[in-house]
């Protein structure tokens, strides 16, 4: 159980983080001011400021957000947005006085630091240069230059915050909006929430490489156990027989062997065997005919394949690749398992795949990590390569609250020419918070439904 728990809660934290990466690096190199960056949600426990953006953990896990300036659904900024801002400017105003040296690092309150500053660089009730360069380190920008002043004439941070909020100062504004995730043209908002979910598809074979060039475990083609009424005991295979080669063609994983013999579409396929004896191994011809059945998928539906009827005895060897063999393996793995994650999908939404077999929720993801978990670390790595693609699929669904919901209302924008009607926005937002809350308790009934059953 401790060893589920903590592989769910490592895989998903890095996922997450690497989600939120993406919507970070983006916005910031769009000019977008980030003012947190957590892991989990609040409330807050604990966490650092470092130049614009508080980097945090909250008590909720298994989840995360970048919140950025103005990103709140709204047309323009409220005093109490305004007043949000000027905070942050003045929490900008105390790092950079700690960066610089003049303000030591102590039990200094935000306000008793802020009086500090705003004291030191006004004098005589004005500005001056070249204290603002000693205190800051830089002279102060249009922004700062205004929360100073008003700190300055108020005396107080709370009163000097509402002032600049009913004020609305059109300097103030400007900045803001230059800043502001709402404010920013339809491409850049575009790139910044489609980085998220392009973060995490990225993500998946850069792991898988790594996991590739470290080391992965290949399943060898020795034959396990047999089922006696298939085409492979009847032409004379049996366990410990180890497979050389399939119609002339050199075999030396498992995945090959299967592949070979679900490909033949029926005609007999030439097996050349090394089979173990008390002399020594012998080789062996064979020809099998393999036969039609209906087989299970891992989207719970039955296909008809051509198999003989084996399975494999679990002898493995470690692989190794370079970085150039191992990055072209990752990518065309990880394409296919994708276009897997989207079959499946189609599946569940057509019917094909009952959803209840389909779903599953934190119970049973908890579970498979611990399974992986103890099959060590390249198990756990593929299991959070699949995770991350399915979370970067999933999460450019066009549903209100994910990436796709806003990209979707971006696209409505683009072809409008303007904006979808706030009202309309904040009922997509509210039709979307129930339907995922819908879909969660379903998952979670579902695995508590598994585990009773």
């Amino acid at each position: 159980m401790i060893t589920s728990i903590a592989a769910t809660v490592v895989v998903f934290s890095v996922l997450i983080i690497v989600h939120e990466m993406g919507h970070f690096l983006v916005a910031k190199r769009m000019g977008v001011r980030v003012l947190r960056f957590s892991i989990g949600y609040p409330p807050r426990i604990c966490g650092v400021r470092r130049g614009e953006t508080d980097y945090a953990i909250g008590a909720t896990p298994l989840g995360g957000y970048v919140r950025m300036l103005g990103d709140e659904i709204s047309d323009e900024p409220s005093a109490a947005t305004l007043e949000s801002y000027a905070h942050e400017l003045e929490l900008d105003l105390i790092v950079a006085a700690r960066r610089s040296g003049w303000l030591p690092r102590g039990n200094h309150s935000d306000d008793d630091a802020l009086k500090l500053i705003v004291a030191e660089i006004t004098p005589d009730g004005e500005i001056s240069a070249d204290r603002a360069l000693t205190v800051l380190g830089h002279a102060p920008s249009v922004e700062e230059a205004l929360v100073i002043r008003e700190n300055a004439a108020c005396g107080a941070a709370k009163l000097a915050r509402e002032r600049i909020g009913a004020k609305r100062p059109s300097a103030l504004i400007e900045q803001f909006n230059a800043r502001a995730f709402p404010t920013q043209p339809l491409w850049r908002r575009f790139a910044i929430v489609l980085a998220g979910p392009f973060a995490n598809i990225l993500f998946a074979p850069v792991l898988m490489a790594v996991v590739l060039m470290l080391g992965a475990p290949i399943a060898l083609p020795v034959i396990g156990d047999i089922q006696k009424d298939m085409p492979a005991y009847a032409a004379g295979l049996r366990s410990g027989d180890r497979v050389l080669a399939v119609n002339g063609a050199k075999v030396n994983s498992w995945d090959e062997l299967s592949v070979m013999v679900k490909a033949s579409g029926g005609n007999p396929v030439h097996f050349v065997i090394r089979r173990p004896g008390a002399a020594g191994p012998v080789t062996l011809d064979l020809t099998i005919r393999p036969k039609l059945v209906p087989e299970s998928t891992i989207y719970g539906t039955k296909q008809p394949m051509w198999i003989i009827g084996v399975l494999p005895r679990g002898d493995e060897r470690i692989v190794r690749a370079g970085p150039l063999r191992a990055f072209e393996q990752a990518v065309v793995q990880t394409c296919n398992i994708t276009g897997s994650l989207c079959f499946g999908i189609y599946n569940i939404v057509r019917g094909a795949t009952p959803v209840r077999q389909a779903l599953g929720g934190p119970i049973m993801i908890a579970q498979m990590a611990g399974r992986e978990a103890h099959q060590g670390f390249t198990n756990l790595a593929m299991f959070a390569v699949m995770l991350s693609l399915e979370l970067g699929i999933i999460n450019l669904f066009p549903v209100p609250l994910l990436d796709g919901g806003h990209l979707l209302f971006f696209t409505i924008e683009g072809l409008r020419g303007k904006p979808l009607n706030l009202r309309h926005r904040e009922i997509a937002m509210q039709v979307g918070l129930v339907l995922l809350a819908i879909l969660m308790t379903f998952v979670i009934l579902n695995d508590l439904s598994r585990l009773i059953g």
